[in-house]
């Protein structure tokens, strides 16, 4: 699906270089579970024409590949390479946005990310000092992710339990020891993190095994264990 995408991308634009990151760059991939989370480097920003295009090369992929869906993107000019503020056209979760490439995604590119085509991260990304690395997760936990715990709601849901726990561990170790972690060894670091043990395995089953069925009191219990535990550890690694 990845020379199949990349194939077709150089046949839509020119393309300066393609990388990815994230899970399989990692080491961390998990088929049929994981997103595949791709940079494409371009001469210059999508116009409109353009933005459709590739919009629609994600949508015919798609198509043809049930599993395309998973096949996110985001389309960098040459020109904004060096600007983690600025946001870029992107194709994500079946649906076309605009987002920025962070100094998580870009530290993960230079130290571990995969080349797919054309120049390598490392020639074309400056570096990201740990001192840049840390002002955005203490920014993301205190803007975002704080008070996303203030909201029930979101906690009812598969995607906010696992994410809200893991991010933040994933933070908290990036935050002491200055280094990018995976999926599973923030999950192997739950425990540690005082998460319960209830939670862990939930999170454990949907990324690895075969979750089981929760009754509605459970789904509540779960999703207060979530929120509660990522507003603590939030709060613990802001300190």
């Amino acid at each position: 699906m990845l020379t199949e995408f990349t194939a077709r991308l150089h046949a839509v634009t020119p393309v300066t270089a393609l990388w990815v990151h994230g899970s399989l760059a990692l080491g961390d991939y998990r088929h049929g579970r994981s997103d595949l989370d791709l940079i494409a480097v371009l001469p210059t920003a999508p116009d409109r024409r353009l933005r459709t295009e590739l919009a629609l090369l994600h949508q015919q992929l798609i198509a043809e590949r049930a599993p395309a869906e998973k096949l996110h993107c985001t389309y960098l000019s040459q020109d904004t390479l060096a600007d983690p503020a600025v946001d870029h056209f992107t194709f994500a979760q079946g649906e076309p946005m605009d987002r920025p490439v962070t100094a998580v995604t870009r530290r993960e590119l230079l130290d571990g990310g995969l080349w797919l085509a054309g120049a390598e991260a490392v020639a074309l990304l400056p570096p990201v000092s740990d001192q840049e690395l840390h002002a955005h997760l203490r920014t993301d936990l205190h803007t975002y992710w704080y008070p996303v715990t203030d909201r029930p709601g979101p906690w009812q849901r598969d995607i906010w339990v696992d994410f809200g726990p893991i991010t933040t561990t994933r933070a908290t170790v990036a935050l002491r020891e200055s280094r990018l972690i995976t999926k599973r060894e923030a999950i192997a670091r739950l425990p540690s993190l005082d998460a319960p043990s209830e939670l862990v395995a939930d999170i454990v089953a949907r990324r690895y095994g075969t979750p089981l069925p929760l009754t509605d009191e459970q789904r509540d219990q779960r999703a207060e264990q979530a929120r509660l535990f990522t507003r603590s550890a939030i709060e613990r690694a802001l300190e």
